[in-house]
């Protein structure tokens, strides 16, 4: 070797050593995202009014939360365009852990049915994790003969088109239900929207409709008193708060349509700050007094492994809404 070539040689092993160096410093300078997070209180967007299932499950986590991140989570109430006013204004909030997004299964279905949806749930979000899962309950009126899922796929079926089924309006998660329950079964059926859930589900008990897949909490007390017949909960597992209702995938296997919350943050959001905040939301769940408190309520905490996951399940319901949203000839609106 030259020593020309050893002195350049040599030149390169001390850039390199100059280059690590300076990386180590640099690194050791710049602080874990997460260590000192959070420093200031949380904002969390609900993207519904208070007193909503969104606002009420939302609120139940929030005390026991604010405890294990030892600071505040203050709930900010923005409600309208079926949670989509909440979640556009989340979508460009800063990515810095300080502002939160609760979401709802119908936000992964109102890209299948909503024209004007302007951000992407699985591109413009931070999936942290699911928080609670609550099963629909297919009813109907004591009028329908049928009792018990096969019948009433066998009773159904022997007149097709000519039988109505009720829902809190299109794009619904009674809506999907009551969809993706006519495609598995191969059924036709005629969609009666309404404007809520309890309206549809009052002309349900009425009489007036003879169909729908209803709220978990609110239509127990009716099947209990038989002012309407249940057929089974949309969840693949028997639900908690009515363990003697079979599951409607029992007769139609596979079959599952279920309501869920969760947390997520903007896209953006240092991994640091969502992996803190995915295992407080855990520990939140895990929680004796509030798992029972949800239990009380009809629903199970259902929190993910890990955030992939969380992203997993998101965009597994997009492809599974829009799919049943084509096949059923539902165009947005």
């Amino acid at each position: 070797m030259t020593s020309s070539t050893c002195r350049s040689h040599s030149l390169k092993l001390r850039q390199a050593a100059v280059g690590i160096a300076g990386a180590l410093v640099l690194s050791a300078a710049v602080p874990d995202a997460a260590a000192d997070y959070p420093d200031r209180p949380i904002r969390l967007i609900v993207p519904s009014p208070p007193g909503g299932g969104t606002d009420t499950s939302t609120r139940a986590i929030v005390p026991k939360l604010s405890e294990i991140l030892n600071q505040n989570i203050v709930v900010d109430n923005r409600p309208g365009a079926s949670g989509n006013i909440g979640a556009e204004i989340a979508s460009v909030a800063p990515a810095d852990g300080y502002t939160l997004l609760a979401i709802i299964a119908s936000h992964a279905s109102n890209p299948a049915v909503m024209r004007k949806v302007t951000f992407s749930l699985a591109r413009d979000f931070a999936p942290i994790s699911r928080t609670v899962t609550l099963p629909n309950v297919l009813i109907s009126h004591p009028s329908v003969p049928a009792k018990n899922t096969k019948e009433l796929i066998a009773y159904i079926k022997s007149r097709p088109g000519q039988l109505n089924f009720a829902s809190g309006g299109i794009g619904s998660i009674q809506h999907f239900a009551m969809e993706l329950f006519l495609n598995m079964a191969q059924l036709k059926m005629t969609h009666v929207p309404y404007k809520g859930v309890a309206p549809a589900t009052s002309d349900v008990i009425a009489g007036h409709v003879p169909m729908i897949a209803a709220n978990i909490l609110t239509i127990l007390p009716h099947v209990k008193n038989g002012r309407v017949r249940a057929y089974g909960v949309t969840s693949l597992e028997r639900s908690s708060a009515a363990p003697d209702l079979p599951t409607i995938a029992e007769a139609l296997p596979g079959y599952e349509a279920v309501q869920w919350y969760g947390l997520v943050a903007p896209a953006g959001t240092p991994r640091a700050i969502v992996n803190k905040l995915h295992a407080a939301v855990v520990q939140t769940l895990n929680d004796p007094a509030v798992r029972q408190g949800f239990l009380n309520g009809g629903a199970d905490t259902t929190p993910s492994p890990s955030p992939e996951a969380y992203a997993k399940l998101i965009r597994a319901e997009i492809a599974k809404w829009a799919k049943v949203a084509k096949e059923a000839g539902i165009k947005p609106e």
